[in-house]
């Protein structure tokens, strides 16, 4: 702590001076996101240990009139977890806790701040499973998932995280702790509060600190097969036939060629195939008894008399499954290695996506990205994909991205996906959303926080 601020002096004396900081060189890695887009300048930063001392930093702020940006682990795409305008950060990876597994109830209490990683490694321990997974479990946090209903590699079996999320604790913006269930999944009869309206909320209605989990019994038996395909709509049909012989899918991942070849590049690993194909879908099988001949013989039903079907591997063993996964894994740091990415999470119908991918790169091109490099890839079974412009010049960023986010919507789609709606795509909400819906969001957020203190500039458009 190095400023005379009144402010910070009080939440040193809430959390310990040595958990404030507020010098330019300790904050930098809290202004700025992981793509490197969005930053800004935080007032502070503070680092609580329990849900009493978020309390207290809350209701120090509030009584200021000091804005707060919530924090996990800051893994977010679309700015919605730095600050923009000297907001305190409260960072949230302290509250790390991971109660005592429940495994009658299957279920599990958790502090925000656990990250993925640890809480699906804790639930493991006992025996069970959590529904969500994402290539970021190791910095990910709970906090922050629910944050932005986040939806991951599972989601096309699980659903996304509101489905794993039994009754939350939150701080509310005026420092009040409040504790209650989720639509019908947490609490006794009579429950005084239904906080599932905090979940996707991006941290605009109150500071999550812990979470009571659903939990799942785990597949004792997993099998992948990475299916070369000429486009999309080859691997939508690929995708239909699977389910149909082998049954519900794990997972469900879309990789196009350039993404492949940049993560073989990056990671070292053996071309999949002799000839790097269009594109390709990795799916997942898993159940009780033993599901690889059932996959074997979908990849077979799914190749024959489909000329889009040009190759086929599958992968039984952990070491062949950890192989074909990272190919889609990968993709993230790999093409951050490439340079600058523009990134894009959006959600587009299934009966509408092959002609938006397939005319992707004309609608980039058109809006001043001539020279850029589009590579898709993201989750298949629910049509959440991953678009990543690379090149793209500076001062077309923004008709770049409003092209693509138009086309989404063209196409009946959400330009929101997995990772919010953040600062990104505050302009978007209006646009793929009815009127109603704007003025219910709005509504709820005034409810909640009638000061606006809680991540102002994000979700909501102006």
């Amino acid at each position: 702590m190095t400023t005379a601020d009144p402010l910070v002096a009080r939440l040193a004396e809430v959390v310990g001076p040595t958990q404030v900081l507020d010098d330019p060189g300790s904050c930098a890695a809290f202004e700025t996101d992981w793509t490197g887009r969005w930053q800004g300048r935080a007032r502070a930063v503070v680092r609580p240990a329990d849900t009493a001392e978020v309390a207290a930093v809350v209701t120090a702020c509030a009584d200021q009139g000091a804005a707060i940006v919530p924090q996990g682990g800051n893994t977010g795409l679309v700015g919605g977890s730095v600050p923009r305008d000297g907001e305190v950060v409260v960072s949230l990876t302290r509250l790390d806790d991971l109660g005592p597994v429940g495994v009658d109830a299957r279920e599990v209490t958790v502090g925000a701040g656990a990250t993925l990683a640890a809480v699906q490694e804790h639930a493991a321990a006992a025996g069970l499973a959590y529904g969500v997974d994402l290539a970021a479990r190791d910095s990910a946090t709970i906090g922050g998932t629910i944050a932005t209903d986040a939806g991951g590699i599972r989601v096309v079996r699980y659903g996304a995280t509101r489905a794993q999320v039994r009754r939350l604790e939150v701080v509310l913006a005026d420092g009040r702790i409040v504790e209650g269930g989720v639509g019908d999944g947490g609490g006794p009869s009579g429950e005084p509060a239904d906080l599932g309206s905090v979940i996707g909320s991006e941290g605009t209605l109150a500071l999550i600190t812990s979470a009571r989990l659903r939990l799942l019994q785990p597949p004792r038996h997993r099998a992948v097969a990475l299916l070369a395909v000429s486009d999309v709509a080859a691997a939508l049909r690929a995708q239909e036939v699977i389910v149909r012989v082998a049954g519900p899918l794990e997972a469900s991942e879309l990789v196009q060629a350039e993404g492949l070849r940049r993560v073989v590049q990056g990671t070292g690993q053996r071309p999949p195939f002799a000839v790097t194909p269009p594109a390709a879908v990795l799916v997942e099988v898993a159940g009780a008894d033993p599901v690889a001949d059932r996959l074997v013989a979908a990849v077979g039903a799914a190749a024959e008399g489909d000329p889009g079907v040009l190759d086929a591997l599958v992968g039984v063993d952990a070491a062949d499954r950890t192989r074909l996964w990272q190919l889609r894994e990968a993709h993230t740091e790999a093409l951050a290695a490439a340079g600058p990415v523009v990134k894009l999470d959006v959600v587009v119908p299934l009966a509408a996506l092959a002609g938006f991918v397939d005319g992707l790169p004309a609608i980039v091109r058109g809006a001043g990205g001539e020279s850029c490099e589009v590579v898709v890839f993201g989750h298949l079974g629910v049509g959440d994909l991953h678009v990543n412009l690379l090149g793209v010049p500076t001062p077309w960023v923004t008709a770049v991205e409003d092209a693509v986010c138009a086309a989404v919507v063209a196409a009946g789609g959400r330009p929101d996906g997995e990772h919010g709606v953040g600062v990104q795509k505050r302009a978007w909400v209006p646009r793929s959303r009815s009127a109603d819906e704007v003025a219910a969001m709005r509504a709820t957020a005034r409810a909640f926080d009638p000061a606006g203190l809680l991540n102002p500039g994000v979700r909501l458009p102006d």
